[in-house]
């Protein structure tokens, strides 16, 4: 499965357990950008909080596995771009890239976010 950005956020703000969102044999992985977003939110803290915040990103890139954008990946955000093109559908460049490598890596999407995911072709987001 793949881990959205929010689901991150909202563990490490102490709003959701990660225990209750996976299970102990899910083989959890995030999407690169995933990562990017967690650094971006560390630079943007408020320097009381960003020492913490990048404990945090630092154990979860520790501890989870990164999937690369590769080449199967952008191969599937392509067809998911044309997808929300055609539909007329606005999508966040984020998200695409998220679901693009939940579709590329065969997984299940996690999110706090069902609304960004809905309805695209091949992301299978976890009840």
């Amino acid at each position: 499965m793949i881990l959205d950005t929010s689901v991150l956020v909202s563990v490490e703000r102490g709003r959701s357990k990660l225990d209750a969102l996976i299970n102990d044999d899910d083989d959890v992985s995030i999407a690169a950008i995933t990562a990017a977003e967690l650094w971006v939110g560390v630079a943007l803290a408020d320097p009381r909080r960003r020492p913490k915040r990048a404990t945090f990103v630092e154990q979860v890139l520790a501890t989870i596995p990164v999937d690369d954008y590769d080449l199967e990946v952008a191969r599937a955000h392509a067809d998911l771009l044309v997808e929300s093109r055609q539909a007329g559908r606005a999508r966040g460049a984020h998200d695409l890239l998220i679901a693009a490598t939940a579709v590329a890596r065969t997984r299940e999407l996690v999110t706090l976010d069902r609304a960004g995911f809905e309805g695209l072709a091949g992301v299978h987001v976890r009840p």
